[in-house]
């Protein structure tokens, strides 16, 4: 059965800019694809192990067969296990708001968890990184309260971290990015702001055609 997994990283609930509109395209998702499987992952209500020294003593113990200890065997585990979880899906939804212009640190940790050797990304002498999860697609939801439309450069704006780490990240375990919706600015006004969150809801709702 066909699943489709959405990463909600903002902490906001119900007030979120990015999850309402995330919400918007999973719906419509919905009911373009009964029969699919939807499930909902909030990265802040996980309980993610840390990715501290102990665990990168139990990776390296475990994946280059040492003598790993039953605790390091354990804490492995604990990764994999939330790896093979998002692994599991099909298509994914993220929704992520724009932190100090990248991306939530609880993403990120999440992030840090589910990319492992061997489970969706493998490297070797002879060719190198190799993504391990192809032919699954993906739709970005941002919100920012900055308009980061156009190239910092140009506009002498601040650099958008945001979008380029998703982007990288999603190519490297080979995950396509099929569009992406931002709605900026959100630091404006009530009229301006109802205006960008409608027309994110239409992008959402027609982009759950494309997913």
């Amino acid at each position: 059965m066909t699943q489709l997994l959405h990463v909600i990283a903002s902490p906001g609930g119900e007030a979120s800019n990015s999850t309402s509109a995330g919400n918007e395209l999973v719906t419509a998702y919905r009911e373009r694809h009964p029969d699919h499987r939807v499930e909902t992952v909030n990265v802040w209500d996980l309980d993610l192990p840390a990715f501290d020294a102990t665990m990168i003593a139990a990776k390296f113990a475990v994946l280059r067969t040492q003598a790993a200890t039953d605790e390091q065997k354990a804490q492995w585990a604990r990764a994999v296990a939330i790896s093979q979880a998002f692994n599991g899906a099909d298509r994914y939804v993220f929704s992520l708001p724009m932190w100090n212009y990248g991306i939530p640190y609880r993403l990120k940790h999440y992030i840090d968890i589910v990319t492992l050797p061997g489970q969706n990304w493998s490297w070797s002498r002879a060719v190198g990184y190799q993504p391990l999860l192809r032919g699954k697609r993906a739709a970005l939801v941002y919100s920012s309260a900055g308009d980061f439309s156009q190239p910092a450069a140009s506009s002498g704006a601040y650099e958008d971290f945001q979008k380029p780490f998703m982007r990288q990240w999603l190519r490297f375990i080979g995950v396509e990015v099929v569009d992406e919706i931002a709605l900026a600015p959100t630091l404006t006004d009530a009229q301006q702001l109802a205006r960008i969150k409608e027309a994110g809801a239409r992008k959402a709702r027609a982009l759950a055609l494309q997913l």
